[in-house]
């Protein structure tokens, strides 16, 4: 299994020995490439080494077949074989993930990799070169591939344009919350972050406003029995307020309530990150010819 993490460009899965790539009595263990099982496999062996928000992985190039799905078929695809996954941590450890593939543009990825989907348009694998997620909100999401499933949102599509494609990065208006207005930024739509993020003293005024308290892990804590006086986040991108309701910015786990903002200083390039809090808000789609995303809200 593979996170689908809009927010890079590369895929990579663990190798077999790989280091730091989780235990048999985690999630039953991660599931593992061996290319001497692989017929369609073919060396390249140049490094790989990239950093994410959550940390490092380390490891080299291949090629092979990938299939999306149960059918979707893309031959000659360069992926890496991590052999060091300890720079993610816990985080790694604990996910019932195996590796990352990266939906983000060519211009992110490392190695000159074309990036799975790109291939997939090329080859003709999809019918469409856009792909949509309906993360699900409790229940279960589906991403769809070579177009959008217009039986999960009701309404009318805002596209907006995209203001780089790097990441799926967006111009944003204003993001207010109670007292807090942001003014003018930047921010990219990322299914690979959980939370939505943005510069630390920004997100220290919102969860002021909400009544959050840091706690020593970076993250902040709120009253679980404040949940419902939380006020609402609201988003304007391209002309229109997109709404992410107060009672939905907190995650509850084991009695405690998370407040669902997290602070991360990004010193180039976009300033907050729309991630999965935000997506399982509105249905989303991501048209990667046109280079635009678009919002609807969902069934």
């Amino acid at each position: 299994a593979v996170v689908y993490d809009t927010g890079s460009s590369n895929l990579w899965v663990p190798k077999i020995n790989c280091q730091n790539c989780g235990y048999w009595f985690i999630h039953g263990g991660k599931s593992k490439f061996d290319s001497s099982k692989s017929s369609t496999y073919q060396a390249d062996g140049s490094d790989f080494h990239i950093t994410y928000g959550s940390g490092d992985v380390e490891g080299f190039f291949s090629f092979d077949t990938v299939t999306l799905a149960q059918d979707l078929q893309i031959t000659g695809q360069k992926f890496a074989e991590v052999q060091d996954a300890g720079g993610l941590g816990i985080g790694y450890m604990m996910g019932q993930f195996d590796g990352i593939l990266g939906l983000g543009f060519e211009t992110l990825s490392l190695g000159g990799a074309t990036t799975v989907f790109k291939n997939a348009i090329d080859q003709g694998v999809v019918n469409q070169p856009v792909f949509a997620f309906d993360l699900g909100d409790e229940g279960d999401g589906e991403l769809t591939f070579g177009g959008y499933d217009d039986s999960k949102f009701k309404g009318d599509i805002s596209w907006i344009p995209l203001s780089a494609a790097t990441y799926w990065q967006i111009d944003i208006e204003n993001i207010s919350l109670g007292s807090f207005s942001s003014g003018a930024t930047s921010g990219i739509v990322d299914s690979g972050t959980s939370l939505i993020t943005g510069p630390s003293s920004a997100i220290l005024q919102l969860a002021t406003s909400s009544g959050a308290m840091p706690n020593i892990m970076g993250e902040y804590t709120i009253d679980c029995g404040k949940v419902d006086s939380i006020p609402n986040l609201e988003f304007q991108i391209n002309g229109k307020t997109f709404t992410v309701p107060g009672k939905d910015l907190v995650i509850s786990s084991a009695g405690t309530c998370l407040f669902a903002m997290m602070g991360m200083d990004i010193p180039q390039g976009p300033q907050w990150i729309l991630g999965d809090v935000f997506m399982r808000k509105y249905y989303t789609i991501f048209d990667y010819q046109n280079q635009k995303v678009g919002l609807a809200e969902p069934n």
